[in-house]
């Protein structure tokens, strides 16, 4: 998942991406609230953890943006100030949960297991999407996955597209695992490497949508597939 953290002490904000590098997520830090809404305007995360005091914009005025209360992302407050009251108010203004500091980092853990799932279902629901109203280029590339145990798999891909793409491998991989891809579009461009989660696998091989592609690279892979085959 793309988690995005509004910290603003340094230590903490570097100590929860590190922890969510650990987990396999992909952290977007950030030292304040207008900071996060800048980045709101560019990444769409699947999550985000909110310290409530900032300098500047309060996660609590953060909470009751309508930008933030459209988005519909589930939000993890967090507070070194504790109350009951505080915990009420930033539940009621729409957060998902709330954790007082320091922040026991095996309940966030589970916290964030339980939101994955859902983060998972609208990444499947998008490549469906791209499957049905988009095209997608047969073309056959080199791709090279790297799992986060760090496990590296060697393939070929079957077809591309904006969302995702299909490929086959010389390994085994289970539905649901995030991985990161890596393969050059035939544009005289750079490889691309993105972080994918796998879909399902079928006889003609893995499908992967894709987790966030940068702008770039989904303007790329949109012109190759526009692009005339070759005679």
């Amino acid at each position: 998942m793309r988690v995005l953290v509004v910290e603003d002490e340094p230590d903490l904000g570097d100590l929860l991406g590190d922890f969510l590098l650990d987990l396999g997520h992909h952290p977007l830090v950030v030292r304040s609230a207008e900071a996060a809404l800048g980045k709101l305007q560019t990444e769409r995360p699947d999550a985000i953890i909110l310290d409530v005091h900032l300098p500047g914009m309060s996660g609590l005025d953060f909470l009751q943006l309508r930008l933030v209360r459209e988005l519909g992302v589930p939000i993890v407050a967090v507070s070194g100030v504790a109350t009951e009251s505080q915990a009420r108010e930033c539940l009621r203004l729409g957060a998902t949960d709330f954790m007082g500091k320091p922040i026991p980092l095996d309940r966030l853990g589970e916290i964030l297991s339980v939101i994955e799932p859902h983060a998972l279902s609208r990444l499947e629901e998008s490549w469906r999407h791209d499957r049905r109203a988009s095209s997608r280029a047969l073309l056959a590339l080199p791709i090279r996955v790297l799992e986060y145990g760090g496990s590296e798999h060697r393939g070929t891909t079957v077809e591309l597209g904006v969302e995702g793409l299909k490929a086959r491998l010389d390994a085994s991989l289970r539905p649901r695992t995030v991985v990161r891809l890596s393969f050059t579009p035939p544009d005289a461009g750079s490889a691309i490497t993105v972080t994918s989660l796998v879909i399902r696998a079928d006889p003609d091989g893995y499908a992967f949508a894709f987790v966030r592609l940068p702008e770039a690279d989904t303007r790329r892979l949109r012109d190759l597939i526009r692009r005339p085959p070759s005679r």
